[in-house]
């Protein structure tokens, strides 16, 4: 299952989901649309005992609901129910809410729009665009980060060409080439910034982020150029590719006299939502 974890808004609030590109469907934080739907101050209670109580009435929309890790308010991710379009679809019709019939109308419509960028990519750049400057990142970091999101689709298109199965072969290329620049594997840069499931790319600094954009772009132009076939011919590529931008690291950390390979994540530079729109008021 190949995922993407995003954030959608429902009259302002939050609502946790994860693109399912195997199955092509969306899957929604189930609590989330509870604290929407009963405004309650517990929506976790709320749909425990919903949940039981459907269990009971032998509702298999609930009992196959799935459970995925999404991101929780302290950074970390957790096991959540969650349903997909259909599921929810049942789930809500026992929630008495006024904003149940809204809150169908919108899911339909976030479904509807990812038909849309699966047909127009630019579409589906505009939507991280969106989710990034709504988390809070500036304008410089969420223009860098498109630049790599491009760039990371052209190294991967080279790979396919190449012969490169998706999945354990993309990481373990992805992995050489982190390794080449950084001199951290994916595993250890992690865990030198304090992250779990988060993505790696996503707590990188504007620095960071651009010498592993050289590091990428430089290995899909020279697969561009040697028209390597299989993964072995792609792994040296890989380290090539890695070590030029590995080169301009070491370069950059002479001149200033300290690393760049830096500890801190997003959280440690984006205000809290609330703390953002306090400090525009």
């Amino acid at each position: 299952m190949t995922q993407k974890q995003s954030l959608k808004l429902f009259e302002e609030r939050n609502v946790r989901t994860i693109w399912d590109d195997t199955q092509e469907k969306w899957y929604f934080s189930v609590v989330d649309v509870i604290a929407i739907l009963t405004d309650s101050a517990t929506p976790r209670n709320y749909w425990k005992v919903l949940k039981n109580r459907l269990k009971k009435e032998g509702n298999e929309s609930v009992t196959n609901c799935n459970q995925l890790k999404l991101l929780s308010s302290d950074g970390k991710r957790y096991l959540t129910d969650v349903a997909d379009q259909e599921q929810l679809f049942r789930i809500i019709q026992s929630v008495p809410s006024p904003k149940a019939e809204p809150f169908k109308q919108w899911m339909a419509i976030v479904a509807s729009q990812r038909i849309d960028q699966m047909q127009d990519p630019e579409l589906s750049i505009q939507q991280a665009i969106a989710d990034y400057t709504r988390l809070g990142y500036s304008e410089k970091w969420i223009n860098q980060r498109i630049r790599s999101i491009e760039v990371r689709k052209e190294l991967t298109d080279e790979w396919k060409r190449a012969g490169v199965e998706d999945g354990q072969q993309y990481a373990s290329l992805t992995n050489i080439i982190t390794q080449a620049w950084s001199g951290k594997t994916v595993g250890e840069y992690k865990q030198h910034k304090g992250l779990h499931k988060e993505s790696l790319r996503d707590n990188m600094t504007n620095l960071e982020l651009t010498l592993n954009t050289l590091a990428v772009i430089t290995t899909a132009e020279l697969h561009k150029q040697n028209n390597p076939q299989g993964f072995r011919a792609s792994a040296k590529l890989a380290k090539e590719g890695g070590n030029i931008a590995g080169n301009t690291r070491k370069e950059i950390e002479s001149r200033l006299g300290h690393s760049v390979i830096s500890s801190m994540r997003a959280s440690d530079a984006i205000l809290p939502i609330e703390d953002r729109e306090a400090k525009e008021e």
